[in-house]
């Protein structure tokens, strides 16, 4: 048995996840009915999204209190760049949603409450920045997580000893074991993930929105494949294709199965350590890229919005679309980070158009129809690309201190 589980292990991680893909999908066809299988991907989700909050919260303490310099200016240069993909996700999905219309046919009301402006985003946001700290981890409340692991962060490097702040380290490096034990069964989870959606959901269902769909994703692979690697380029002036295919490859794909950019922050952690980045930094970032690097959330709300006005026969014009598309940028940083989070902001775009919540609610139904695929795609984008643009602002910097960037871990 321990030859067996040191010859699984030695597998590597996406060779092991392919399999268990395989082995679900497999399964789903030939035994539906098997009650036990889904449980692997019940566990594995439930453990990444309960460790994730408190290695969030530690790491962030435990990087700022033993911070010698964090890096301001290559901080300022990763939220430019998750702000400036968001953007330009938003304003591709406008034009091709012109280039491509799509109606849809509205079933019954969605049941869900959902932001009805901007501002009640905004005041979202600012109102869980404040939420009791214990309540912030339980509940996953990243950005009460971030606000106060950041205050208390800088506290202990203020007033801590040095004995408090290698005490944090410990913890941290102790949660970071944890969180590579439950990564290493992700073949298993994602055959539990991967049987559930295939014996639940039959490929007939998205015959009746397959232009939809083709929009959405292909606005998402236009992203991932060709504007972000752009972007990398433009600001590392070297082929950005190894650094994006690992990202998607080692993030993407379990962002895919678990749909959960707040779950899938441990394995983002790990590959930035693979990476060799500063742990000060991305220790801060990548939580923080979970919550406003959305680019797929932008394209959701900017398609799914501008599909309702087509179905109600609205004429949208240019100045509106571009509203839409900043609208859609600003709401996406509201997104939650759970599966379906930015289907619930699409309501809050309708009312652009002066379409009726109940219309609205309508369209975020045949959002949760799709998000097998939809919001698969979706959070797949926007992980990836917290990894890739903490990686390209800190490589910027290497390049300024004329240190080489050869991408020796993709060989």
């Amino acid at each position: 048995m321990k030859n067996f589980v040191a010859k699984w292990n030695s597998i590597s991680l996406i060779l092991r996840i392919a399999i268990g893909l395989l082995i679900g999908a497999v399964l789903g066809m030939a035994c539906p009915s098997l009650g036990l299988i889904p449980i692997f991907g019940n566990v594995f989700v439930g453990a990444l999204k309960g460790i994730a909050p408190v290695l969030v919260f530690v790491l962030i303490i435990s990087a700022l209190a033993n911070a010698k310099n964090v890096p301001g200016k290559q901080f300022r240069t990763v939220i430019g760049l998750y702000m400036l993909t968001t953007l330009l996700a938003s304003l591709i999905s406008v034009i091709a949603s012109f280039a491509f219309p799509v109606t849809l046919i509205l079933a019954d009301p969605a049941e869900d409450t959902a932001p009805t402006g901007v501002g009640e985003v905004l005041g979202n946001l600012i109102t869980n920045m404040v939420q009791n700290p214990v309540s912030s981890i339980i509940n996953a409340n990243y950005i009460g997580i971030l606000a106060w692991a950041i205050v208390f962060g800088l506290a202990v490097k203020k007033v801590g000893s040095e004995q408090t702040k290698q005490t944090l380290t410990d913890i941290t490096d102790a949660v970071s074991t944890c969180v590579r034990w439950i990564i290493n069964l992700a073949p298993f989870g994602i055959m539990g993930l991967v049987f559930t959606t295939v014996s639940e959901n039959g490929l007939e269902v998205f015959v009746g929105y397959g232009k939809l769909l083709a929009v959405l994703v292909g606005c998402m692979f236009f992203m991932a494949l060709v504007v972000n690697p752009l972007i990398i380029a433009v600001c590392l002036k070297k082929n950005p294709y190894p650094l994006v295919f690992k990202c998607l490859r080692e993030s993407g794909i379990t962002a895919f199965f678990t749909r959960s950019s707040a779950a899938n922050i441990p394995v983002n952690m790990q590959l930035c350590e693979k990476l060799g980045l500063n742990k000060d930094v991305y220790s801060i970032t990548i939580p923080l890229g979970a919550t406003i690097n959305m680019d797929g959330a932008a394209i959701t709300i900017a398609v799914m919005s501008l599909a309702a006005a087509n179905t109600m026969g609205i004429s949208v014009d240019i100045p509106t679309a571009l509203i839409l598309s900043l609208m859609a940028t600003v709401s996406a940083c509201g997104a939650s980070g759970v599966a379906g989070g930015s289907l619930l902001l699409i309501p809050m775009a309708c009312s652009l158009f002066g379409i009726s919540n109940d219309i609205a609610m309508q369209v975020v139904g045949v959002g949760f129809i799709i998000g097998v695929i939809q919001d698969s795609v979706e959070t797949a984008l926007n992980s990836a690309g917290d990894v890739e643009f903490a990686a390209t602002a800190e490589f910027m910097q290497w390049q300024k201190a004329g240190k080489e960037v050869d991408f020796k871990w993709n060989k």
